[in-house]
């Protein structure tokens, strides 16, 4: 089964892990959300977000619940939730049944606190040890964040 975890907003990511039973879980792939505009332009591509699902047809989505972020200005919120709307609609149109899930509950599950982004990525690096190269960098904890969303499923 692959599964379909997703960190929502314009610089959040994607990531595909694979379940087979008994076996541990398999980081596939994992992106930045694909993005097209610059700045106040930049908005989530539908496009490029229907081909990256076409090709990994995961089976299920489990996305974190979107929500509004404390001293987020108007216009930065309405583009977080543009995004976020744009990312359940492209998943919806593809077919792909979906899950929100609630922050709190992932990064329980994880053992994580609140916003700690770099221990996110270490403990998805521990996870899926063979998947450095997609976690490389600090900034790719949103690839990280959206593996453990979708490691979401195995705690059902």
């Amino acid at each position: 089964m692959r599964i379909l975890g997703v960190d929502p907003g314009i610089h959040g990511g994607l990531a595909i892990i694979a379940l087979s039973n008994g076996a541990a879980p398999q980081l596939i792939a994992a992106i930045d959300i694909p993005t097209v505009g610059v700045k106040a332009k930049e908005r989530v591509d539908p496009i490029a977000l229907r081909t990256w699902l076409q090709t990994h047809r995961p089976d299920h989505a489990y996305v974190e619940r979107a929500q509004a972020m404390p001293k987020q200005g108007a216009s930065s919120g309405f583009k977080y939730g543009r995004g976020v709307g744009c990312l359940e609609a492209v998943i919806a149109c593809c077919n792909i049944p979906m899950t929100l899930v609630e922050p709190a509950v992932w990064k329980r599950a994880q053992r994580l606190r609140g916003g700690d982004k770099e221990g996110a990525r270490q403990r998805a690096l521990q996870l899926f040890p063979s998947a450095h190269e997609m976690l490389a960098r600090k900034k790719d904890h949103q690839r990280a964040e959206a593996a453990l969303i979708a490691l979401t499923q195995q705690g059902r």
